[in-house]
């Protein structure tokens, strides 16, 4: 245990178990906005897709079928604008927080190598370079790298916690730098879905990577677009060579998606109705929790995509201590994330999530009023 404790920060989620007490203990019931879990129905067509595959009597392999990763492919062109793209290039991975937890060991990165991610970030990021024993870095400026050649660098649009999305002038520039280092750029899109106030565009598209996927990896899961968090259905798609590395490691370590996972993920894919619907759903959510947030005082930053909102509660002393704004929530009955979650830089903002049900919104909006 104390090798464990030495080499990874403590589990976040830990650290709030006073404020979900709080929170669970109002007359009216606990309105849960940390985690972000989604709580509508899974997609009739993916249950039944998996119902159908049910009799998985065989091992599945890890790349899986071909006319699974061809559904990814399609998906992909329609998506992302992706051009040129096979079966070749793409990977189905165990939810996509399993692929960024382990990528830097099974890219075989470890001491030495530089591992890149955003100022305000995913931990998981940071937690799978160190568990590969590599040197992390968390910067939003390219400048702050200096001279040093990352191994790996991430990026995150929408992002997760801030919701901020990055254009494609910026992107293109990053994707530049990386080639330029022979740095790996993947680039977490499982919120691509989900932009707001402005597009949101993949690594992949032709504006940005020109059409090459050389250096590049993009991550995408069903978990949120499909409501399927708990069947771990996503997949990374891009460099073939990149690709093919992971897929002979994963091959050893036995990194294989269930057999009516798949094609649930693939029917999932091939429907584009449920994922509308489910972004109206969102939509008003969001909207009821903003306006109620800046009614009671909040500023809220970014959150041009995604599904939370990154506020921050302005006082006369002015922006609060993130746990003190947790604390001001919880005795409403409103649980939310700390910004320092996700990095020093976010000390003063919460991590708001509009997951919750159309009933708890309104509670949460109705408490803050």
């Amino acid at each position: 245990m104390g090798r464990v404790s030495q080499r990874f920060p403590d589990f976040p989620w830990d650290t709030i178990a006073g404020a979900k007490a709080r929170a669970s203990a109002h007359p009216g019931g606990i309105v849960d906005l940390s985690v972000g879990t989604p709580v509508d129905p899974a997609p009739a067509l993916a249950r039944q897709a998996l119902a159908g595959a049910a009799d998985a009597h065989g091992y599945p392999t890890v790349a899986g079928p071909e006319a699974v990763r061809q559904s990814i492919v399609d998906w992909l062109g329609r998506a992302t604008g992706a051009t040129g793209l096979t079966a070749d290039h793409v990977l189905m991975t165990v939810g996509s927080k399993e692929l960024i937890g382990n990528l830097p060991l099974q890219l075989g990165l470890g001491a030495g190598d530089l591992v890149v991610f955003p100022e305000l970030a995913y931990p998981t990021y940071e937690v799978g370079a160190r568990y590969a024993g590599c040197e992390v870095l968390a910067t939003d400026s390219t400048v702050a790298v200096g001279p040093r050649r990352p191994s790996l660098f991430y990026l995150n649009s929408p992002a997760n916690p801030s919701g901020k999305i990055l254009g494609v002038e910026h992107a293109r520039k990053v994707v530049e730098w990386a080639r330029e280092r022979g740095t790996l750029l993947v680039s977490d899109e499982c919120y691509l879905d989900f932009a707001w106030d402005e597009p949101a565009v993949s690594v992949l598209h032709p504006d940005v990577c020109g059409g090459d996927t050389t250096g590049l990896l993009a991550v995408f899961s069903a978990s949120k677009r499909s409501n399927l968090a708990g069947y771990r259905g996503s997949f990374v798609a891009g460099d073939p060579a990149v690709v093919a590395e992971l897929l002979a490691v994963r091959k050893h370590l036995g990194f294989m998606v269930p057999t009516p996972v798949q094609q649930a993920l693939a029917a999932t894919l091939a429907d584009d109705a449920h994922v509308a619907e489910q972004r109206e759903r969102y939509d008003r959510r969001r909207t009821v929790l903003r306006e109620a947030l800046e009614r009671a005082g909040f500023r809220i930053d970014h959150s041009q995509g995604s599904l939370y909102l990154w506020a921050r509660r302005q006082t006369e002393r002015g922006d609060e201590p993130c746990r003190d704004t947790v604390d001001w929530l919880s005795e409403r009955g409103i649980l939310v994330a700390p910004g320092d979650f996700y990095g020093p830089a976010g000390s003063h903002h919460v991590r708001v999530a509009f997951t919750a049900t159309d009933e708890r919104i309104a509670a949460a909006a109705d408490r803050l009023a």
